[in-house]
């Protein structure tokens, strides 16, 4: 099958929505600047770091990470952090930037006219993260028990929402954290009508496939902003949610 995450355009769309600057990202004044360094946020201000600290190696997982900026968030906090992604390009991408902090590439600015920058990152831990393709639908059978799993924008794009929750119970260590970022864009060109887990309803239909797993901590709006080119956006608003772990399930 296809994969619609694969090409140059996209890769610095989303390496900019990632480490772009601020001035880069959002050019405009009166432009939303709510939605600027939402990687950076939907760790931030989701994670209880403090539960953390009775670990003895916290590890954490990025679903679904993209280019990788959380992945690498994680790790202020988490001593093992990986990331995965179906499409390899972004992987690369990623791993790269793991393996040297910083990453030449372009972004579109009008036209056929693109710019170029570099994504940089700061080292937050001595052990960097480590990146794999994998389809979220189908996980690594060995991922097992992890303090932290992330996964932002994830889920209305998967083909089917259900499998992926299907394999959180195994995913999260009991105590630990699941963290959530989704704006419910449901469409058909990723996901099936009948595989939708709502229509209106769906953080009610949210709570019933984590549950009884999971228990629902913080609830959040997470605004983003995406660049395609310097005079057209894509402005959204995620519900981040934290949930916990269970321990009696």
């Amino acid at each position: 099958m296809d994969n619609s995450y694969e090409s140059r355009k996209l890769l610095g769309e989303y390496l900019l929505f990632h480490y772009g600057k601020d001035e880069e990202v959002m050019p405009w004044s009166e432009g939303p600047k709510n939605g600027l360094q939402f990687p950076v946020r939907t760790v931030h201000e989701l994670l209880d770091s403090s539960s953390l600290k009775s670990s003895i190696k916290p590890k954490a997982l990025d679903v679904g990470c993209s280019v990788g900026r959380s992945t690498f968030e994680l790790t202020a906090y988490c001593q093992e952090v990986l990331g995965c992604d179906l499409s390899k390009s972004f992987i690369d991408a990623a791993q790269t930037l793991s393996d040297r902090f910083e990453l030449p590439y372009q972004y579109l600015e009008e036209g056929d006219f693109y710019k170029s920058t570099i994504a940089k990152v700061n080292s937050l831990s001595d052990t960097p993260p480590s990146f794999f393709v994998a389809d979220a639908c189908c996980l690594p059978s060995e991922l097992l028990n992890f303090d932290v799993v992330h996964a932002a924008n994830l889920i209305c794009r998967l083909p089917d929402p259900v499998l992926f929750f299907k394999q959180l119970p195994n995913l999260v260590k009991k105590g630990g954290q699941l963290i959530l970022a989704t704006p419910f864009t449901w469409l058909e060109e990723y996901t099936p009508k009948e595989k939708w887990i709502g229509s209106g309803d769906s953080e009610n239909k949210l709570s019933h496939y984590l549950s009884p797993f999971f228990k629902l901590e913080k609830k959040v709006e997470l605004p983003f902003v995406i660049r395609e080119h310097r005079r057209k956006f894509q402005y959204s608003v995620s519900l981040g949610t934290r949930w916990r772990r269970v321990e009696n399930k």
